[in-house]
């Protein structure tokens, strides 16, 4: 059996600093200059994301990161306020309104989400519950 002393998850990005004015200014979240040229992301409710630069990066085409928010459409305002598409899916799987907001809620669906690109490419979402 695995005994971990601790345990994170990490991603790549093409661009440590495009990458720390995204998460820190951008998204507003707590973010530092980790010990080997690499970013720390911290987590709301403990535990870190270990953000690292590779020169070959190539964007997950998965959900990397989801911000769980008490107002989706307030969230969702605020990111295109600042710049940040979220209508990034055009797919009838996807059926997500001009806003790129996915309704599950109201269709017993899951969650109300949208997502959204960081400046590497990969794919986060904000999401109400």
């Amino acid at each position: 059996m695995v005994t971990p002393l601790d345990i994170f998850s990490g991603f790549s990005v093409n661009d440590l600093a495009a990458a720390k004015s995204f998460y820190g200014e951008t998204l507003g979240l707590r973010i530092s200059d980790g010990p080997m040229g690499n970013l720390d992301l911290e987590l709301p409710a403990g535990g870190l994301v270990f953000i690292y630069p590779k020169d070959d990066h190539v964007p997950a085409t998965f959900t990397i990161l989801n911000l769980v928010v008490d107002d989706i459409d307030r969230a969702v305002d605020d990111l295109n306020a600042k710049g940040v598409a979220t209508a990034i899916y055009d797919d009838p799987a996807l059926p997500t309104d001009a806003k790129g907001v996915l309704r599950g809620r109201s269709q017993n669906r899951g969650p109300d989400i949208a997502w959204f690109r960081d400046p590497a490419g990969n794919v986060l979402s904000v999401l109400q519950e």
